[in-house]
Parts: C-alpha cells; structure tokens; sequence
C-alpha cells in the first residue's frame, strides 16, 4: 500500500507526480554518487526532492497569494532541476537523465496550469468582491 492509498482522501496528482519523481531524482543521484559526480548529484538531489516538499507545503496554506507562492518556488526548483538534468545529458559520463527529463517538463506544465487557474480564479473572486459580480 502506497501512502497515496493510505491518504486517498488527500490525494492529489501533483503530490504523487512530484514524490515519484523525488525518488526517481534520489536514484539518480546516488547513481552519479557511484560516479563521483559529488557536486553535481547533490544540486540535483536538492533541486530536485524540493520541488515536492513545496507542493505539499503548499496543500496548508493560509491564503490563496501563499498556495500560489509555493508553487511558484515549486516550479522554480523545477527549472533549476531541468538545468541540472540538460548539463548531464550533455556529458556522456553522467548517464541518461532523458526520462527524468520528460517527468520534469510535465511537472512544470501541471504546475504552470495550476498556478495560472489559481491566479485567474484569484481575479474573479476579486471583482466579484468589489461588486463587479453577481
């Protein structure tokens, strides 16, 4: 039983996208370990395992601004995650990060919609606050 069946009354598909990938990262980095790429399996081991503990910080958050915020972090270690990915599939010694590459872009795209729908749903609430809605 995975903790997604334990807590499927919490279950989200970025949670499970991001802790998938934060273990795939893991394995990925003691694999460079095992290569001595020291530097760069540690970049990648921070980057990388934050981009899920952001999402799942921002699951309590004490206002939408704050849940957007987290997010936004979320995808910026995302970007720093792909970066560190591109330089290793750019060395032939560092082994093939191509499907660690292909969950990066589709994280980001979950997370730039959500962030995006967030902001707009953010706007509507706003103006119908103000009295431009119903």
């Amino acid at each position: 039983m995975t903790i997604w069946q334990i807590n499927a009354m919490k279950y989200n598909k970025i949670l499970e996208m991001s802790f998938d990938f934060a273990n795939n990262i893991i394995d990925y980095s003691e694999f460079l370990e095992s290569k001595r790429k020291f530097v760069v399996s540690n970049q990648i081991l921070k980057s990388g395992t934050s981009i899920g503990a952001n999402i799942r910080e921002a699951q309590n958050p004490y206002s939408r601004a704050d849940f957007v915020h987290k997010m936004i972090i979320a995808m910026k270690e995302a970007d720093e995650t792909e970066y560190w990915l591109e330089l290793c599939q750019s060395r032939s010694s560092y082994g093939d990060p191509s499907k660690l590459l292909i969950d990066i872009k589709i994280i980001k795209q979950v997370l730039g919609s959500i962030i995006n729908t967030t902001k707009k749903n953010q706007k509507k609430l706003w103006f119908w606050r103000e009295g431009g809605g119903i």
